[in-house]
């Protein structure tokens, strides 16, 4: 993980990234709105570090990973790796950035070509961008091979003839293949058996240590992020609504929503269960086509006011290191003039001054 006295520039940078899937309808296809995926995320990963992104399904965590790659092209916003703006890039010059920034995928045998067997799998990236003799080829992949754990006697296999777990290492060799500083991890446990989550979320961390990569880490399984990320973005319908140290994050969850996601996971120590406030949210999710007017959390929120139903509220910092996109900790909940009941003005104060 990343040393936190240490403060680089960030190898990533994401400011405003918008991802709209327009919505036609009717005989013509009139285009009638969008469906806001992503509306206005905005975060920095420094190198080495671990972002972890979570949040609820549907709520727009692999949308944002895939367009940080250019899987989708994004909307609108700047997508700053490694100094290039790769939002904005050509085609040609998308292609030579490449190597710098892969994806592990969250279905393994999906992503995985049944035609190809292991080889041709690993090797596929280094056929398109380097020029390699077959010898050094094959070197290149024995040791990505070895890399990730996987037997060289298994080069000539197809995907169907492995495991989900070793599915998964020949996914991560293929995104090592060219060396890359920055890896989006899309939910890369999600489908695997829980006594091979931890093998490869070890494997996660060892080839980072050994690697110096830099990864956004995609899940829903809130207990292995907390255990592999360095921060945490906890994503409500497109938006970010907090961004923490990992660690302050588990221990004060300061948005109504990241405390609410937070109390529902799944605590080992009995003592500690029995205390902890199981936060039950009512209604639905609003539809990303027709958000809110105001805060996207506001018709869940068990602390909304009138505010938060006018005005989306801007990520800010509200302590060092930790961002919160919630009227609470804005200054504008404190004018007078929005009907901001005393009780969270007290708690706008509390939550700042810790």
């Amino acid at each position: 993980m990343l040393d936190a006295s240490r403060q680089p520039e960030p190898l990533v940078r994401v400011e405003g990234l918008k991802m709209h899937f327009p919505i036609y309808t009717g005989l013509f296809r009139s285009h009638t709105g969008d469906v806001k995926a992503v509306d206005g995320v905005s975060f920095d990963i420094l190198p080495g570090e671990t972002l972890g992104l979570v949040g609820e399904s549907g709520c727009g965590k692999s949308t944002v990973g895939r367009a940080l790659l250019r899987l989708y092209e994004p909307t609108a916003g700047r997508v700053i790796i490694d100094g290039e703006d790769v939002a904005h890039l050509s085609a040609e010059k998308l292609r030579q950035k490449r190597p710098t920034m892969q994806m592990v995928f969250q279905d393994p045998q999906a992503s995985l070509n049944p035609r190809m067997t292991l080889a041709g799998i690993i090797g596929e990236p280094l056929d398109e961008h380097t020029s390699m003799s077959r010898a050094e080829k094959t070197q290149r992949i024995y040791e990505l091979m070895d890399q990730v754990g996987l037997n060289r006697r298994f080069a000539n296999r197809y995907p169907h003839e492995f495991s989900g777990g070793q599915r998964q290492r020949i996914g991560i060799a293929r995104a090592l293949a060219l060396n890359p500083k920055f890896i989006v991890c899309d939910e890369p446990i999600a489908a695997l058996d829980v006594s091979i989550q931890a093998q490869v979320v070890n494997l996660l961390e060892d080839l980072q240590e050994r690697l110096g990569l830099t990864y956004l880490f995609i899940s829903h399984d809130l207990s292995m992020v907390r255990h592999l990320a360095d921060r945490v973005a906890v994503m409500y319908l497109g938006r970010i609504a907090e961004l923490s140290p990992s660690k302050d994050l588990y221990s004060r969850p300061l948005h109504p929503y990241a405390e609410a996601l937070l109390s529902a996971v799944n605590e080992p120590d009995p003592e500690l269960a029995a205390r902890r406030n199981r936060i039950i949210l009512k209604g639905d999710v609003p539809s990303p086509a027709n958000p809110p007017q105001g805060c996207n959390f506001c018709t869940r929120c068990p602390r909304v006011f009138d505010l938060c139903r006018q005005v989306k509220p801007d990520l800010q910092e509200v302590e060092p290191g930790r961002f919160v996109a919630c009227h609470l900790f804005s200054d504008k909940t404190t004018a007078g003039t929005t009907g901001v009941p005393e009780a969270r003005i007290e708690h706008n104060q509390q939550g700042a001054s810790k």
